[in-house]
């Protein structure tokens, strides 16, 4: 796989699962809405991914190595990939009961991350355990605060209608 397409795939995942884990574990902890998630998702899908583009692509010029089309590359594929993994999580929310939903989200994003972690690993020829327990561990640390303060949230404003 092109450098381009790869860089755009390696972050669209982790920073999709991520970041999409995190937004829908907050927004469910302070609401118990399938319709916020489902805005929250879709909101992050969109204005996270162009982001992140814009982000990746300044980062690239900002290094100078690469040519004008490389950098459009993996603009264009952070893009599309950030926007995929993150949009992947509409899927469970719209077609199960919520709280069933909101275990398999995690489940799979947690199931992309270790898959991921294990081809990275081994491409790079370390120990995939290391890999995993250090990507799984910050996603499941991302899930857990969120969790509480969307919680937190929650009892402090949840009057507020």
């Amino acid at each position: 796989m092109r450098y381009s397409l790869r860089k755009g795939f390696d972050f669209g995942l982790a920073s999709g699962v991520i970041t999409t884990l995190g937004l829908m574990l907050g927004l469910y902890a302070g609401t118990h809405s399938a319709m916020v998630l489902v805005g929250g998702i879709l909101s992050i899908a969109i204005a996270d991914s162009f982001s992140d583009a814009l982000g990746i692509h300044i980062s690239e010029e900002a290094v100078g190595k690469f040519t004008v089309k490389e950098i459009w590359e993996v603009t264009i594929a952070t893009l599309i990939f950030k926007f995929l993994f993150a949009f992947s999580f509409l899927i469970p929310i719209l077609l199960l009961p919520l709280s069933v939903a909101i275990i398999v989200s995690i489940i799979w994003g947690l199931l992309l991350l270790t898959i991921f972690s294990i081809y990275m690993a081994n491409v790079k020829k370390i120990n995939p355990l290391i890999s995993v327990l250090e990507h799984v561990s910050i996603a499941v640390f991302v899930i857990v605060v969120t969790y509480y303060v969307g919680s937190w949230i929650s009892s402090i404003f949840g009057y507020i209608k």
